[in-house]
Formats: structure tokens, C-alpha cells, sequence
């Protein structure tokens, strides 16, 4: 399954020229590739195949467009935010499966069991419910959720419904 993180680096290594390298979920089943050379710049050719390169050989399930990195404040994509280094290995693994999601997860917030629930194919999204032993925090709920998309794949949104001392 295709994350971010994976895919980032693999237009980096298919692309080495193109130093700064963005993608981001823009809607379901699509994402959008920002990219911007070392001079700060994307040539028309360097789009054309990035784009073409992403449509044909990451994921058959995600539609890529390719934009100049300084689009990425006027798309108001959001700013990236530290996970764990468990996390992070989590989500460059080219065999990773929502197994994989939910052991990272699991071990990340121990108090706890996030379970698969469903995907709701039409909107794209992955439903999961969360059984606590305590009550979370909103900031802790919010950190979970960042973990979670940066392992889910691209194209695709999540959900957590968080279930309080019910295990």
C-alpha cells in the first residue's frame, strides 16, 4: 500500500534532481505531487514526467497531478508534524498492511486497541475504532490521527471512533 512517506521517496530516488519533494491527499482516490529543484523551480518537461512516472508505476488506485512546490500554501495543504520514528519506518515499508497499521498503533498507544472497522469504498475513507482503558486527550486523539495518516494510503482518508473503558 502506497503512503506518503514511500512514495516521496520514491520520486526521489526515480527524480534525484528534484530536491524538494511534497504529496498530499488533495481528494479521494487522488494526490498531488509538489516538486521544486534545487533552484527552486519545475520545469514543464520535469512535471510532465514525474506525472506520468507516478500515474504508471505507484498505485493504480491513485489519480497524480503534479504541481511547483510554492502551491502548497495557496492549496492550504497542511504543514507536516513529527511522528515517531516507529511510525515513520512503519510507513516506508513496501509490504505494509493494515496489520502493520494496527500493531504500530497499538504499540504507540498501549492503553488501548485500534480495530479495522470498515472502508467505505465511494468517499475514500477507513473507518477504525479505538477501545481505551482511559479517557484520551484531545491531543493525544489528534496525535493518533497524524500516526494514522501517515500510514494509510494515499488517496485515502480515516476515521477513528474513540471507545472509552469498554475493553
Amino acid at each position: 500500500m502506497g503512503t506518503r512517506l514511500l512514495s516521496e521517496k520514491l520520486v526521489k530516488t526515480r527524480f534525484p534532481h528534484l530536491r524538494y519533494i511534497r504529496i498530499h491527499t488533495s481528494d479521494k482516490y487522488k494526490a498531488t505531487i509538489y516538486a521544486w529543484t534545487e533552484d527552486l523551480q519545475l520545469s514543464k518537461q520535469d512535471a510532465l514526467y514525474v506525472e506520468k512516472y507516478a500515474n504508471a508505476y505507484l498505485y493504480p488506485y491513485v489519480v497524480f497531478q503534479v504541481k511547483a512546490y510554492c502551491a502548497v500554501r495557496a492549496d492550504k495543504v497542511p504543514l507536516l508534524q513529527e511522528v515517531p520514528a516507529d511510525i515513520t519506518q512503519t510507513a516506508l515499508r513496501s509490504n505494509l498492511n493494515q496489520y502493520g497499521i494496527l500493531a504500530a498503533i497499538n504499540r504507540q498507544f498501549p492503553y488501548g486497541r485500534l480495530r479495522f472497522k470498515h472502508y467505505d469504498v465511494i468517499n475514500s475513507i477507513i473507518h477504525f475504532d479505538f477501545d481505551s482503558l482511559r479517557r484520551m486527550e484531545e491531543i493525544e486523539k489528534e496525535h493518533m490521527l497524524r500516526c494514522l495518516h501517515e500510514m494509510i494510503p494515499l488517496g485515502c482518508f480515516c476515521e477513528v471512533q474513540f471507545l472509552e473503558d469498554e475493553m
